[in-house]
């Protein structure tokens, strides 16, 4: 009776959200008596009497309140629907819980093939930005094996599967500071690589929910805002991902090939997509374009190039593929930088990131340039909840980038000062 309650208050309060698409009963609680180890610990008859529970609460109560209270919108007994992520059948059907990466220690380009029909949770965790740490940690504490910083680690396998994770795929740094920001440029690729593969696997895959998207206490987790809403990596690459038309370079085997992803419901016409590959240092190796349509809801593969063909192996260390879509105005719809290698295996270049900066009271507006690349640039200032127009970006050669900060807190009359980083100056 006191599950009926709950649940018709709850399906009454929330039925006219437009956010409530679908309702589900639990999370992850068949999936736990199924295969998480409870027959070891519990008898059978308190086995019998999980199930039995959750056949009444979750397949006949509700279900039988949500046709009486709201008979517009589908019920799931519970999430994932059919199996858990060691088990491929759970791919197809219904929705997935992901945690191959992650928990199964698998790297990150297995997403591109374990792609459910709808992913409802993968994810990868990140520290928070220095100035969330500097909140509950001195600096001797810093260390991901300090008592302050494992006390603020919620997985068993936390930071140990991050620094796992960036030995695979980054130069680890030695210096706390710089392993933060390596860890939050981490999480936001990784999850970017995820993203893209369930966008591009459409109609087979149709949606996706990541774990997670903030924190209720500051912590080392699968976020992607912190506790001060400070935005991570993985949130700009996440809102960059879904934008209504996205562009995505997949390499499939010897080819390279390029998507347009739209959740428009007309088609774009007259647009050019534009594809060169330009030197760490600037040089314009090769350029061409063409013609394309976005078509309306769908991802369409409309560009493709041999590898070998188009670049040599000592390029794919040294080189970018720049892609951009145009409009018939040279307006940019979309664009996207494909790198061949992770940062590991990139014959990254020094540089000094030149900057300018004007200041109003409220708001900075900062413009950023490089000679050569500087990848995942990273702008930090010391005022939590400072909002970016754009971070964690790459800043290609001789181009211009121009980002704004607001916050109530920033003074025209008390410069707040901020700093800037890139992947290069992380290691010798």
């Amino acid at each position: 009776e006191n599950v009926a309650d709950e649940a018709r208050y709850n399906i009454k309060r929330l039925r006219n959200h437009p956010s409530v698409s679908i309702w589900c009963g639990n999370n992850e609680v068949e999936e736990s008596i199924k295969y998480w180890g409870y027959d070891k610990v519990y008898t059978k008859e308190i086995m019998d009497g999980f199930r039995e529970g959750y056949d009444k609460t979750f397949r006949e109560l509700l279900p039988d309140i949500v046709m009486e209270l709201d008979p517009g919108k589908f019920y799931l007994h519970g999430s994932p629907d059919t199996a858990n992520w060691g088990r491929l059948e759970s791919l197809n059907y219904g929705d997935a819980h992901y945690w191959g990466v992650w928990h199964g220690r698998q790297p990150f380009e297995v997403l591109d093939q374990n792609v459910p029909r709808f992913m409802s949770e993968f994810g990868f965790q990140s520290f928070p930005e220095m100035k969330t740490i500097r909140t509950f940690a001195n600096e001797e504490d810093f260390d991901i094996e300090s008592e302050v910083m494992k006390s603020h680690q919620k997985s068993a396998i936390g930071n140990e599967a991050i620094k796992e994770y960036m030995d695979m795929y980054y130069h680890t740094p030695t210096n706390f500071e710089d392993f933060v920001y390596v860890g939050l440029v981490m999480q936001g690729q990784g999850m970017k690589h995820g993203l893209e593969a369930h966008r591009r696997n459409r109609p087979f895959c149709m949606g996706t929910l990541y774990w997670q998207l903030n924190d209720s206490w500051p912590v080392v987790s699968w976020s992607g805002v912190d506790y001060y809403n400070n935005w991570k990596a993985m949130h700009y690459k996440t809102r960059d991902v879904f934008a209504p038309i996205g562009l995505n370079v997949y390499k499939d085997n010897d080819n390279l090939d390029i998507y347009i992803m739209s959740d428009k419901l007309t088609d774009a016409n007259n647009l050019t997509l534009q594809v060169s590959l330009i030197d760490f240092k600037g040089e314009v190796i090769k350029s061409t374009q063409t013609k394309v349509t976005a078509k309306a809801n769908v991802s369409e593969k409309v560009f493709s190039l041999s590898v070998k063909d188009y670049v040599t192996e000592e390029q794919q260390g040294n080189s970018v593929v720049k892609v951009e879509l145009v409009d018939n105005k040279n307006n940019t719809i979309a664009h996207s930088n494909y790198f061949f290698n992770w940062p590991n295996k990139l014959n990254l270049p020094q540089t000094k990131i030149e900057q300018s900066t004007t200041y109003a009271d409220g708001k900075y507006t900062i413009t950023l340039k490089s000679k050569y690349l500087a990848k995942d640039v990273f702008v930090e200032i010391p005022i939590q909840g400072a909002q970016f127009t754009d971070n964690f970006f790459d800043l290609l050669p001789g181009e211009k980038k121009v980002i704004t900060i607001t916050s109530p807190e920033l003074l025209k009359s008390a410069k707040t000062p901020f700093t800037i980083k890139h992947l290069r100056e992380t290691y010798k």
